[in-house]
């Protein structure tokens, strides 16, 4: 899983951050001042700033996770505005809020939109042919869709993104972009297709796996560059994702027709589904985001480099 435990100085001055990611840098550069030659100390620290930033990657999809359960506790029936209303405007408000603070770059925000886009014409398409419902309430919706709904898609874009820059995300044989792109379209074509013709998850997980395969993510916690395959960290991520939803659809934000009669967790068979809308994701993120190999001088934003 993971290798490399190699300790380097981080490289100031070549990552655009926000104050929260100055202020956890800040925090660890003075510890580890403090703890020359305790390794075991060193490690503790380093496993405290990985939390930290992980979880601050994780703020956009974590404050949506909880309007959403507040939704469903304590929003008032009969309201004067439509609860799906209300958690589209809510949304709109994080994200204005994250941009005026500084909690979240412009350029973080232009992926966001993206897959909001990207989202709602599947979401647009899913609901039309009954794979999942949305309460009919509200008049902020195309269609089916109530808003919001793009605001969850724009939450993974959010943590996609925002790891790519806070963790220095490295790659060694990435391929190249022109067949990744190739191989999230046939996914996205298919997650559509599938309701008229052969279901070919399996055969693009099965090419998922060539391409991706040989790829290694080094990715660099504060003084520590590590890595680990990068097919598992797509895995991994799938897995997070699985939960949210299963929080998600127990708040009521969307249900599967199995959950009409009440609500039950999502099935483990939505991982995969879950583990190729990752793919589209990635491919998304690397096209703001050129991938570059660990020996490649790192630039503001990321903005060349890459295969």
């Amino acid at each position: 899983m993971l290798r490399d435990l190699r300790l380097h100085l981080p490289r100031p001055g070549v990552r655009e951050l926000t104050v929260v990611e100055e202020r956890i840098d800040a925090w660890a550069r003075g510890r580890l001042q403090r703890l020359r030659g305790r390794r075991a100390r060193t490690w503790l620290v380093e496993l405290t700033v990985f939390t930290l930033k992980q979880g601050w990657a994780c703020l956009f999809g974590a404050l949506l996770l909880a309007l959403l359960l507040a939704a469903r506790f304590w929003y008032p029936d009969g309201a004067w505005l439509a609860r799906n209303d209300a958690l589209t405007l809510a949304a709109l408000g994080l994200q204005v809020g994250m941009l005026a603070t500084r909690l979240e770059t412009v350029r973080e925000m232009r992926v966001v939109l993206l897959f909001h886009v990207v989202g709602t014409v599947m979401e647009v398409f899913k609901t039309d042919v009954g794979s999942w419902s949305y309460a009919t309430e509200g008049v902020l919706r195309v269609g089916a869709v109530p808003l919001f709904s793009g605001f969850m898609y724009g939450a993974v874009g959010s943590y996609l993104v925002r790891v790519f820059r806070i963790f220095e995300l490295r790659f060694d044989r990435y391929p190249r972009r022109w067949v990744t792109a190739v191989v999230a379209a046939a996914i996205y074509a298919n997650f559509f297709t599938h309701h008229w013709v052969a279901d070919a998850r399996w055969v693009l997980v099965g090419a998922v796996v060539v391409v991706f395969g040989p790829c290694v993510m080094h990715f660099r916690v504060h003084a520590a560059r590590l890595r680990m395959p990068l097919l598992l960290a797509f895995t991994l991520v799938a897995s997070f994702i699985w939960l949210a939803e299963n929080v998600a659809t127990f708040a009521g934000a969307w249900l599967y027709p199995s959950q009409e009669a009440g609500w039950h967790p999502v099935g483990g068979a939505k991982l995969g589904s879950w583990f190729l809308l990752m793919i589209i994701s990635v491919v998304l993120v690397t096209w703001v985001h050129p991938p570059q190999r660990p020996d490649a001088p790192a630039t503001p934003g990321d903005a060349t480099g890459g295969h």
